[in-house]
């Protein structure tokens, strides 16, 4: 579950908010053991996610690097050629 959960510091452009959203989510099922909370915990959820969505937008707003940032379409490519050799290990 939480290898949804992507790196969103230093890209360009910027996180956002939908992905700031997605992994907290993500997290807070990781945290909660439930991936569909019942009815009766789903408004403590809803109030966890919107929580650490606000705290990682603050933690991506006081961040600081002197790194360029990085290109999205170019760690996604890395990404999947790193998939690809892992998996190809296993095919063979």
């Amino acid at each position: 579950m939480c290898r949804n959960i992507r790196t969103l510091h230093n890209f360009e452009p910027p996180a956002t908010p939908d992905e700031v959203h997605a992994a907290a989510l993500q997290y807070v099922r990781k945290v909660s053991g439930m991936q569909k909370p019942s009815a009766a915990n789903s408004e403590a959820i809803e109030a966890a996610v919107a929580h650490v969505a606000a705290a990682t937008e603050a933690l991506l707003q006081d961040l600081v690097t002197s790194a360029p940032p990085k290109n999205r379409e170019v760690e996604a490519a890395k990404a999947r050629a790193r998939s690809a050799a892992r998996f190809a290990d296993r095919a063979g």
